[in-house]
């Protein structure tokens, strides 16, 4: 099989294919000889059939068949041979016509997408801001308080006060305000702070047991999600309510004493003799807090980066043919103009897989099995941690970490996150990062204005 590369412009080109007899007769014969081995045909012993009958027969579809198999490896093989660096996947010239009857020699014609040649190049003349996030003392007072919940207690005060949980028998009224037969019915604890309408909230503040009252959900929880599995009923019940208005009966008031922020506290969230004091306790909050957002403040910057690079390096790009491509190998029938309105994104996000193989390559980052086997294990520990439970032995940790490499998205999930960690590094090793401060809630508004 003779294939040639002819050039048509810039980043396009054609790789011609010549198929010669020498280049499937072989393996054309042997398919019609089996064939022949198995065929039952009227008036034949199987395996008697004439050959030239089974030619007849069969050796149009066993060539166009055995045609494309080569065409499809030949083709990948000489890309890689002589490194043409392609993009997207060949795409077959339209309109070839192949007489498969009465031709031996075969010509095909395939347009090919070439990678633009550029360099990446990262100094500190490049410059960017690191987002540093700080947690403020409203947000450190916040989850100081949260973590006093969370070792708090419960009671059950006779008369409810903001804030409180209360648990209710909740039944739904008809239009005259009576319980209605046949009505939406259930029980479920009540919790103040998911009741939007503040003169509502207040019909929930000082009862006792055995207290009713008319509430319309609708107005009270605007959150129909929560709402719905409050009432125990479909989302689509809960619009189609033939009346809002419910009589809620308390059955139960809880409440929940925090913790009080002391030695007992403090041993209890980070072990004996680690904090003594509230300044200490909040303090710990605060660098916790601030080393859980290094993760944000490392993912704007990966953004910023993308952006930047995008910004800086310049390269043409065979759009046309990326095109016609994109519609050829769509899963779904689509057009040209329908790829065209989307072409810019697409676009963009192939011009940055390409700015980020070259800072791969320019950088010689690779992974290796070892990393990704390690990095497997720590994530399975991180996740058996989050729920309380030890690391698994050697032997159990191996197992299960061959199970999710096994799987191929998983696997490339951690080559993916790997690379990120690598190229993270480049990053702020090579651009000049200016420190910036800022408080969670800023950072949040600037990340949604980007």
């Amino acid at each position: 099989m003779k294939i040639t590369q002819e050039n048509t412009n810039n980043l396009q080109a054609v790789l011609k294919v010549v198929v010669s007899p020498e280049d499937y007769q072989e393996k054309v014969d042997k398919v019609l000889k089996d064939y022949r081995k198995n065929a039952e045909i009227p008036g034949f012993r199987k395996g008697k059939t004439p050959m030239g009958m089974i030619v007849k027969k069969y050796r149009t579809p066993v060539l166009v068949d055995e045609v494309n198999k080569m065409l499809q490896s030949e083709l990948y093989k000489y890309i890689s041979d002589e490194k043409v660096k392609v993009l997207g996947s060949p795409i077959p010239v339209k309109d070839q016509k192949v007489d498969w009857e009465n031709d031996s020699t075969f010509n095909f014609e395939y347009e090919i997408g070439l990678s633009p040649d550029f360099d990446v190049k990262i100094s500190k003349k490049d410059k960017l801001t690191y987002y540093k996030i700080e947690a403020d003392n409203k947000m450190v007072d916040t989850y100081a308080n949260d973590i006093a919940k969370r070792y708090g207690k419960m009671s059950n005060p006779e008369v409810s006060s903001e804030g409180d949980l209360v648990f209710c028998e909740i039944v739904q009224l008809d239009l005259d305000g009576n319980l209605m037969e046949n009505g939406v019915k259930n029980e479920a604890t009540v919790s103040m702070d998911f009741i939007e309408d503040k003169k509502i909230k207040k019909k929930f503040i000082g009862v006792k047991k055995k207290d009713s009252f008319k509430v319309n959900v609708m107005k009270a929880f605007t959150n129909h999600t929560d709402l719905s599995a409050m009432l125990n009923i479909s989302s689509e019940k809960l619009q189609d309510l033939s009346s809002e208005e419910f009589q809620f009966t308390v059955k139960n008031v809880s409440k929940l004493e925090p913790a009080k922020m002391n030695k007992e506290l403090f041993e209890k969230v980070y072990g004996k003799d680690s904090v003594k004091t509230v300044k200490e306790f909040k303090s710990k909050i605060k660098e916790e807090a601030e080393r859980s957002y290094v993760t944000e403040s490392d993912r704007m910057l990966k953004n910023d980066v993308v952006n930047y690079l995008l910004d800086k390096v310049k390269f043409d790009m065979p759009d046309d043919f990326l095109k016609k491509w994109l519609v050829h190998t769509s899963e779904q029938s689509v057009t040209l103009e329908q790829i065209e309105s989307e072409y810019d994104m697409y676009s963009k996000s192939l011009r940055w897989q390409l700015i980020e193989n070259s800072i791969l390559e320019s950088f010689e980052l690779k992974v290796d099995s070892k990393e990704v086997e390690s990095h497997t294990k720590s994530l399975v520990a991180m996740q058996m941690n989050q729920y309380g439970q030890p690391a698994p032995e050697d032997d159990k940790m191996n197992e299960i970490v061959a199970n999710i490499l096994a799987k191929e998205d998983e696997r490339k999930k951690v080559y993916d996150q790997l690379y990120d960690i690598k190229t993270l590094e480049v990053y702020k090793e090579n651009f000049k990062l200016k420190e910036k401060a800022i408080s969670y809630e800023d950072f949040v508004k600037l990340a949604s204005e980007k």
